[in-house]
């Protein structure tokens, strides 16, 4: 499936917003994503199914001083 990822286009084999954070390494704790400019709730990130042509804006948490 081709989704917009950061602004890149992205061929992906993942169904669902946490199978997407895991296929691209990112931890689902640490992850903020915007689908389609809607927030997702952390708690719907497994039943959260992707769409062709879906846009993900994916922002991480870092901490630091």
């Amino acid at each position: 499936m081709k989704l917009k990822v950061n602004g890149e286009y992205r061929e992906v084999s993942a169904t669902t917003v946490f199978d997407l954070l895991t296929e691209l390494g990112l931890h689902p704790q640490g992850t903020i994503v915007e689908r389609n400019r809607e927030i997702v709730d952390r708690d719907a990130y497994q039943e959260t199914r992707l769409a062709e042509g879906d846009v993900l804006e994916l922002v991480r948490l870092v901490g630091g001083g």
